[in-house]
């Protein structure tokens, strides 16, 4: 037997006094996953135990908000897990800040929540409010798959907010136990990856040679700083309240963007009949990439997210990838050499003479990192493929045509 676990994206359905109640415990649970996290950097050892975080902070946590015991105690660990992210980081090497939490989102389990067929019970700031789903028909999705199947079990969820359509979703985590089953090499076949790269002038470029333009998003970004910029000359406290308000339009307008790109890289993956999409290793983008803001950084990473919850919904995983090298490794013979890309936008292998847009090269370099990762079959064969433009290639240098 093995454990087999989905989450199952599901809208919920509630009223503007029970919204608002939700709003008030987002916005506090935020505030004590912040607070965790700065008592823990007041000190040049930062703890990373939930029993020492739960001893240094509980008794503030609870009485500076109204959050009830059980969200306390998820406010801290999520506030611990990303402690130890940094710890981790810092162990290896590289930099990290402190965590700061701003995705409006709360993490329940079983005793903060209760988990019906059709609604949920969440905790709040002032007792329990009762949410149904907005469930699609019986049929071939997620919904009917994992959370209407009996041999599925809820171990958890996680409440979002999503600003862009003013709607909450619950990400229900289920488990169940299946029976364990090598794949035959059928089944590894049809197993295929979409690779995924990020940039600046492109914001993201699939292995199936779609391209999505970053050019709206910079040049938005741009008319924002402008007029941050004259309203900050200005000083007066009208521009200031005026800066503020536009923070919140900015934020508002790029993720509906992301949204939007996010939603069209998921059906590329489904009309390629993906299993699993690559993009590059987020950590250090800014590092990696020439002309980069922090604002890309923070782009890339809702992108990522957004691309992750959507995917998941579909029955496909995300990950990230190592992409050292990718950007400068021919996807057709596997010369990796600086003098192979010229340019930021062209690439031209130095040995096969292998021309082409160098982010899509780097796109199939990507996925290509990930058919690498150890995916071979108990019989050696090559258990997936990267989905190309007109086909899918195995890490062998088999080539499948598409099906007409």
């Amino acid at each position: 037997m093995a454990e087999v676990r989905r989450t199952v994206i599901v809208k919920l359905d509630i009223d503007g006094s029970d919204a608002t109640l939700l709003h008030e415990t987002v916005e506090e649970y935020l505030l004590a996953c912040n607070y965790v996290v700065q008592d823990a950097w007041q000190d040049d050892y930062k703890p990373t135990s939930k029993t020492e975080l739960h001893d240094r902070t509980y008794s503030d946590v609870r009485e500076q908000t109204r959050l009830q015991a059980n969200l306390v105690q998820s406010a801290r660990n999520r506030a611990a897990e990303a402690i130890k992210g940094v710890v981790a980081r810092w162990e290896n090497g590289k930099e990290a800040s402190q965590p700061h939490f701003t995705t409006p989102s709360v993490h329940y389990d079983k005793r903060s929540a209760t988990f019906h067929d059709d609604r949920v019970s969440l905790s709040t700031v002032n007792g329990r409010v009762e949410a149904e789903y907005a469930l699609p028909p019986e049929g071939d999705n997620p919904q009917t798959k994992y959370l209407r199947n009996d041999e599925y079990e809820v171990t958890g969820a996680t409440l979002q907010y999503r600003d862009a359509t003013d709607t909450f979703f619950l990400h229900i985590g289920t488990k169940a136990e299946v029976e364990s089953e090598i794949p035959d090499d059928g089944d590894a076949e049809n197993s295929t990856v979409l690779g995924v790269d990020l940039g600046i002038e492109q914001i993201a470029i699939t292995s199936t040679g779609q391209f999505w333009s970053g050019g709206y998003l910079n040049h938005r970004r741009r008319e924002y700083e402008r007029v941050r910029g004259d309203l900050q000359q200005t000083g007066t406290e009208s521009a200031h309240r005026t800066i503020k308000q536009m923070g919140g339009r900015e934020t508002r307008w790029a993720e509906d963007y992301l949204h939007r790109i996010s939603k069209a890289i998921v059906q590329e993956a489904v009309a390629h009949e993906c299993d699993m999409i690559a993009f590059e290793e987020l950590t250090d983008i800014r590092d990696r990439m020439p002309g980069s803001k922090k604002f890309h950084a923070w782009a890339f990473r809702r992108l990522y997210d957004y691309v992750a919850y959507k995917a998941e919904a579909e029955g496909i995983e995300t990950t990230q990838v190592d992409p050292a090298y990718t950007s400068k490794r021919c996807s057709k013979c596997g010369t990796t050499l600086d003098e192979n890309r010229p340019s930021q936008e062209k690439f031209c292998c130095q040995k096969c003479g292998y021309e082409v847009n160098a982010d899509y090269n780097a796109a199939k370099n990507i996925g290509f990192r990930l058919l690498r990762a150890g995916q071979k079959s108990p019989h050696g064969g090559a258990t997936r493929h990267l989905a190309l433009k007109s086909g899918t290639l195995n890490v062998n240098g088999g080539y499948s045509p598409a099906v007409q």
